[in-house]
């Protein structure tokens, strides 16, 4: 008979997920991990396997929550389809300079790991394309559903402005965790409204 685990593997997935994010995949290690979920080498090797299984578990958890949260947002049809994608820029605003756990910006987990590991690391890659591809499925929608109602102006096919919005995103992200202030991300996010609405 199987020992029962002695600890929470979730909360321990959580607390990786936000070593790995703070540090990147590279730079956490083994130790980093140890402290960070209160597991020793042992427990985290017998339930996760390795760093690197750690890792692509903690990547795909984020990811999800992420892809879901922005779904929450997009999805909402009490709003028009321009200010859904208003407040998206917005909460990626509020996301970069409301919970800052150093006084820094961590960025995105996911725009992280695209810089450090996607053109080398097939499984990062794959994890982080299908989020890709969920998220601007999810925009170009809501992107259709604006040109179909003139809340959003621009002709350029809705596809093309999805990734449009997306890139911004990721470089709001990157932007904050540079030491942009408020002011300049929020006006990143302003012009890209603008480039959609006006």
């Amino acid at each position: 008979m199987a020992r029962p685990r002695q600890f929470d593997e979730e909360r321990a997935l959580d607390a990786a997920m936000r070593t790995f994010w703070e540090y990147g995949y590279e730079a956490t290690s083994t130790q980093d991990l140890c402290t960070a979920t209160g597991l020793g080498r042992s427990s985290i090797y017998n339930t996760f396997r390795s760093k690197r299984e750690l890792f692509a578990r903690s990547l795909a958890r984020y990811l999800d929550a992420m892809a879901e949260a922005q779904d929450a947002v997009l999805e909402d049809a009490s709003r028009p389809p321009a200010e859904r994608v208003r407040a998206l820029l917005d909460k990626i605003v509020s996301d970069e300079f409301d919970h800052r756990p150093h006084g820094r910006s961590l960025g995105c987990l996911g725009v992280n790991s695209t810089v450090e590991l996607a053109a080398r690391d097939p499984e990062a890659a794959r994890l982080l394309d299908r989020d890709a591809a969920r998220r601007l499925r999810t925009l170009s929608a809501v992107i259709a559903a604006g040109q179909r109602d003139g809340s959003i102006a621009s002709a350029r096919g809705s596809d093309a402005l999805a990734r449009y919005v997306n890139a911004v995103i990721g470089g709001m992200r990157i932007a904050a965790q540079g030491g942009a202030d408020r002011a300049a991300v929020q006006s990143v996010a302003d012009t890209a409204l603008d480039v959609l609405t006006g």
